[in-house]
């Protein structure tokens, strides 16, 4: 744990007691601080209380007395659409506001560190989509190589959970909009965004405050390298202000279709080979094709991203492209499972919307498609132009005969299996050696599983049974 510095001896609210909550009022008390804490929640106020912390209703009047900073949790809504009446109370009394990010970068570096041969870093990622396994692979690379690094934020651990660091050590955080928009604090070594798609609109107030949350891990932080998408509008934006004329290597340019030989610094990725270009030499080249781990144009942006950061913080391009080999990717996020007899399997359980599963249905060239459950405004109408590759759909769940209507439009094949199992069972029977059987359901799980992650799980099981028959 990392001990929240600079509130000893001091009263501090916390609004919010899931795991970031909880795990900030244990750095405050560590550091110090008396806390004092609240959850709209009866189960969380009880699983506070059983850890010692005080509780008070911090909305009713008086219960901010004495207090000089309010920690709340990313969940909790601070201006849009409305504030929590508790957040309300403490801007009327001049109360801060504060969440667990911003004392991690208060707290994270200490007088120990003179000791240090090497001073730790720390690379921050934020962006819309591609943020966990930017992350994860970056820690993977660093690991591969031998360099003590630790993730957390929005994956792994909470930040604040995060052990102390060591020697060279890095750590890489994954940052949401709500966690960069409150922080009063934002200093990371390398700052990473990926891309920018409509995303909790409500809590920003819209597109433009979504991406201003985002971009203030640039502007607030300063970070010596900025590692930047420019895929969309935004991402352009933000290079630009960011960097001090085209040829400034300060802002690594990252992109997934776009050549980008013209700046100082720029990693993109086309027809699957990842290229590094700088003031205007390639660099090197890495063919991304054959890594499982990372399939699709989606991924290969991710890798750019990873790749730009790791080559910021003095990495090999052979040191980086050996460990992308061996990246496992991230649970239930186009994973690739395995083959068996010639058939491969893909669990992208996680692809809950119609976005989300486009990227999966680009992916691969034939493919058995497995889809439905609770589905989302629009269904799966958006995914017209991505249905080429798709031989035959298996749909399940609640909202698979609204799935059929569409891919009936489309001309596409498909039944209405009903339960993963049999559409499982299905598509085993229908798929030829070279075909991918791929769990991407445009649809959330709660109909027919507690979670995605459960319904991927379930999925993996059905492929070990499989590969476990005899003959």
């Amino acid at each position: 744990m990392i001990a929240a510095r600079g509130y000893e001896g001091r009263r501090v609210a916390v609004l919010g007691l899931g795991r970031s909550g909880l795990s900030a009022a244990a750095a405050l008390r560590a550091g110090g601080a008396e806390v004092i804490a609240w959850d709209d929640g009866e189960e969380a106020r009880a699983k506070a209380a059983a850890a010692g912390i005080e509780l008070a209703d911090l909305a009713r009047p008086g219960a901010l007395d004495g207090v000089a900073l309010l920690i709340v949790s990313p969940g909790i809504p601070h201006l849009y659409p409305a504030p929590h009446p508790a957040v309300e109370a403490a801007m009327r009394a001049g109360v801060p506001l504060d969440n667990d990010i911003g004392l991690f970068f208060r707290s994270w570096a200490t007088q120990g560190w003179h000791r240090f041969a090497t001073a730790p870093r720390v690379i921050a990622v934020t962006g819309s989509n591609g943020k966990s396994t930017t992350v994860a692979l970056i820690h993977h690379v660093l690991e591969a190589a031998g360099r003590p690094a630790q993730m957390a934020g929005n994956i792994g651990l909470g930040v604040l959970d995060a052990e102390p660091a060591h020697d060279g050590e890095v750590l890489v955080l994954e940052l949401s909009s709500y966690q960069c928009d409150l922080a009063r604090t934002l200093t990371p070594d390398i700052a990473v965004f990926t891309n920018l798609a409509d995303d909790h609109l409500d809590r920003h107030g819209g597109r433009g405050g979504y991406f201003a949350a985002k971009r203030r891990l640039f502007a607030e932080g300063s970070p010596d390298r900025a590692v930047i998408g420019i895929d969309e509008p935004e991402g352009m934006f933000l290079a630009s202000q960011m960097a001090e004329g085209p040829l400034d290597d300060q802002v690594i340019r990252v992109s997934s279709g776009l050549k980008l030989g013209g700046f100082g610094w720029s990693v993109f990725a086309r027809r699957g080979f990842l290229a590094e270009w700088r003031k205007g030499r390639q660099m090197a080249s890495i063919d991304l094709r054959p890594m499982k781990g990372l399939p699709g144009a989606h991924n290969h942006q991710n890798a750019c991203a990873a790749y730009g950061a790791l080559r910021a913080l003095g990495l090999a391009p052979k040191q980086i492209e050996k460990a992308f080999r061996t990246f496992p990717g991230l649970p239930h996020r186009c994973r690739h499972i395995g083959e068996i007899g010639g058939i491969a399997f893909v669990n992208d359980s996680k692809a809950t919307n119609a976005e989300s599963a486009a990227h999966a249905l680009r992916a691969f060239p034939r493919i058995r498609w497995i889809a439905g459950g609770e589905g989302k405004a629009g269904g799966i109408e958006a995914l017209a132009a991505d249905l080429a590759t798709v031989e035959k759909a298996y749909l399940i769940g609640r909202d698979a005969p609204r799935f059929a209507a569409t891919l009936a439009e489309q001309g596409i094949a498909h039944e209405i299996s009903g339960t993963l199992e049999k559409a499982f069972a299905s598509a085993i029977a229908d798929a030829n050696p070279g075909d991918t059987v791929l769990l991407a359901p445009a649809a959330a799980s709660f109909d027919q599983f507690e979670s995605f992650e459960a319904r991927g799980e379930a999925f993996e099981r059905l492929v070990r049974e499989l590969a476990e028959k005899p003959g």
